[in-house]
Order: structure tokens, then C-alpha cells, then sequence
């Protein structure tokens, strides 16, 4: 089950810091190690950050609200796992908890970096012809929340939600699996953040489409890659096809500027607590 962003250098910023905080390496893996971050603004735990085996290349797009593919420096940036854990100040707002963030990278990692626009196989999402199939809401925007247990589902198989929010899960259905998504209350923005996880590729969002929306998508799983995988027919429509027939909204492929963190230095053993 699945539930469901010119040069500069990296440093700190006055007032800006977590209260207490513990960086080391984490001990060797084994196959029983996960990976996890946990806690933070917006989360069931604001004051405090528990980040279990996790490599510098996730601390650094979680700080820089980034993915993966706009980060580009050596090979162990997303090999070597750190524990980090810290005590988050009371009333602080996520992009104030960002800014901790990088601050502590750059104090404990001394990281540097700088930033690159560079043209990258992606997709732009427009209106389908006929409009866009989107609900307008009655509430306002909600943060997109990771639910703790698997919610209720509908007759039809979709997550719902007693709050605004975006929840996706996989079912079986016969031989085929399907993903099943609600959305409530929620930006053509969160469904482009969701599009960029499926696909792991840049998305610009050339809709025009502004407000709050209420909408469900069903779609067969999405192999991660720059461009859509059709899908077995028992299984239902592959994503681009469910997004463009269900919501009335249209992926179509090319180069998309993409702003890139380029890594100019970073230690690989954090400096002590």
C-alpha cells in the first residue's frame, strides 16, 4: 500500500538554528534497515526531527524542497546514511524549518552549493481539449497529509478523506493492481507535486487553472521514467491517459527548465555534536 517541488553558497542565517541537535553516521546497514524522516512543521510531531539511515542527497531536498533529479554532485551523496535528530523551536513554519535545515548542513557537512537552470526531459501539463473535469471546493486548501493508519474507502475503492488532504493507496483488483487517489480540497499545484512522484521528471504546470478542487484518479501503477508506460488493459488506463480522461487536463513531453543544485563541496564525516 502507498499513501500519500544565480549562485549561492549554503550557509547559516541569525535565528535560524534548531535548539538542540544530534548529527552522526549511521552504523552499516543490514537488510532489515529502513530509511525514515519523521517530525517536523506540519507534521504529528513539530518539535522534533527523527531521521533514521538517511543520505545527505535527502537531507539536502528536504531543506531545499527538491527532488532527487535536481540534485547533482558526487556518487555518495545518495549512498552514506546519517542519524540526525533535533529539537525543531515551538511555533516554527516550515520554510523557518528549512532554513534550520540548510544551516545545519552547512555547519555540520559544510555544504556548499550553487544553483543551474538546465533544460530537462519532463512534461507540461495543459487543459484537454473540452476543459478541465475538476470540482470546484467549498473548503479551503489543506496541507497534503500522510494519514496514519489506511483510511476508509468509498464503494469504488477510493481513500476518504474527513479533512482536506490527498491520499492515494493500491488495491487488487482480479489479477490487476490500481491505484486509487482523493483529492480534497487541493490545487492543480499538489496534483503536479503527486505527477513528479510518479514520474520522477520535472513538471510545469501551464494550466492556468487557479483554486481549490475535490477530484478522484484511478490508473494503473506508474513505472518510475520520463515518459508514460501504457498499461495492461485489465489493469485500467496508465497515469497520463487517466489524468487527461478523468480530469480533463493533458501531459505533453519535452525539455523543461529545471533550476539544479549543483554540489561544489560537502564532508562526508559530520563535524561533532
Amino acid at each position: 500500500m502507498r499513501v500519500v517541488i544565480l549562485c549561492a553558497v549554503a550557509g547559516p542565517a541569525l535565528g535560524q538554528s534548531f535548539e538542540v541537535a544530534s548529527v552522526k553516521p549511521a552504523p552499516p546497514p543490514d537488510s532489515r534497515t529502513r530509511s525514515s524522516m519523521r517530525g517536523g512543521p506540519g507534521t504529528r510531531d513539530p518539535g522534533q526531527i527523527t531521521y533514521n539511515n538517511v543520505t545527505l542527497s535527502a537531507m539536502i531536498q528536504r531543506a531545499y524542497d527538491v527532488r532527487q533529479f535536481q540534485v547533482a554532485g558526487p556518487d555518495w551523496l545518495g549512498s552514506l546514511r546519517y542519524l540526525i535528530a533535533a529539537k525543531v523551536p515551538v511555533g516554527a513554519t516550515n520554510e523557518q524549518f528549512q532554513a534550520m535545515l540548510r544551516n545545519l548542513l552547512a555547519e555540520r557537512f559544510h555544504l556548499e552549493l550553487h544553483h543551474l537552470t538546465r533544460q530537462l526531459e519532463g512534461f507540461e501539463l495543459v487543459v484537454a481539449r473540452g476543459g478541465p473535469k475538476l470540482k470546484a471546493s467549498a473548503e479551503s486548501a489543506g496541507q497534503t497529509v500522510r494519514p496514519d493508519a489506511r483510511p476508509p474507502t468509498d464503494a469504488h475503492g477510493f481513500p476518504v478523506l474527513d479533512h482536506p488532504g490527498l491520499a492515494m493507496m493500491e488495491d487488487i483488483r482480479g489479477k490487476a493492481v490500481i491505484v486509487f487517489l482523493t483529492a480534497r480540497a487541493q490545487t492543480v499545484s499538489t496534483l503536479v507535486e503527486r505527477l513528479v512522484n510518479e514520474f520522477h521528471v520535472p513538471i510545469l504546470d501551464r494550466t492556468g487553472v487557479v483554486g481549490n478542487f475535490d477530484f478522484h484518479l484511478q490508473f494503473a501503477p506508474q513505472p518510475p521514467g520520463a515518459l508514460p508506460v501504457e498499461a495492461p488493459e485489465e489493469s485500467g488506463p496508465d497515469l497520463a491517459t487517466a489524468v487527461q480522461q478523468q480530469l480533463g487536463l493533458r501531459l505533453n513531453a519535452g525539455k523543461v527548465p529545471t533550476d539544479i543544485l549543483i554540489i561544489d563541496r560537502a564532508d562526508q564525516v559530520p563535524t561533532g555534536n
